[in-house]
């Protein structure tokens, strides 16, 4: 049983490897790390990165990936849409479906005209775009209509990009601390915002992200 893993950083490669391993002694990985596609993406739209994207799932069907998951928030939309088959989802599915759980609890607890808000963080603005999409949808499946406020923590992408790990989870943080009074959950967006939730245990709403949630939806969906 295999779980094929496409990225577009490849400082994702060891996370999902040491996650996969932790969780079960018999998966096995593979990677292909392709980091043009966000950037093509950012700077001429997702759609023209379609025929690329399907290549990579390609290959990593090739390689004997059972499972695909798409580690990059802004791309794994279309990853799902030209997989052509349910073997493939996006990296903040299970999150997104998990926040949402909480949106509609929280809803019904407090009565369905309270609404419930949803708060998501990302460093790239097309991760937002994409991220707030997903969220409507599992909602839509929910039956919940949570308010969605979108932060942009800034100046965190260009700390990721220079490898300032230590400064860019602090600026998500920081952006995550600022948001959490408004919400009644935190989804960090991006897969490389996982290591920012210690820095958060001290809130008083859950902060969600999306690794491990993706890897044990990756293996249960194998079993």
């Amino acid at each position: 049983m295999t779980i094929g893993f496409l990225h577009t950083a490849a400082v994702h490669v060891a996370t999902f490897d040491r996650l996969t391993h932790q969780e079960s002694a018999v998966v096995a990985t593979q990677h292909v790390v392709d980091e043009t596609l966000l950037d093509r993406a950012r700077a001429h739209g997702i759609a023209s990165v379609a025929t690329d994207v399907a290549a990579r799932l390609d290959e990593l069907r090739d390689r004997g990936a059972d499972v695909i998951v798409c580690t990059c928030s802004t791309i794994g939309g279309l990853a799902e849409q030209v997989s052509g088959d349910a073997s493939t989802f996006r990296v903040d599915r299970p999150m997104a479906r998990a926040a949402v759980a909480v949106a509609v609890a929280v809803a019904v607890t407090a009565g369905a005209a309270a609404g419930s808000r949803i708060g998501v963080v990302a460093a790239v603005e097309s991760t937002l775009q994409s991220t707030e999409a997903l969220l409507r949808e599992e909602a839509l499946d929910a039956g919940g209509d949570p308010l969605i406020e979108l932060v942009l923590a800034e100046g965190a992408w260009v700390e990721f990009e220079a490898g300032n790990t230590e400064a860019y989870l602090r600026r998500v943080a920081e952006a995550a601390r600022n948001l959490a009074g408004r919400v009644d959950v935190v989804v960090l967006a991006q897969a490389s915002m996982a290591a920012a939730e210690p820095l958060l245990t001290d809130l008083d709403v859950p902060v969600l992200s999306s690794p491990l949630g993706a890897v044990r939806h990756a293996i249960t969906r194998l079993t």
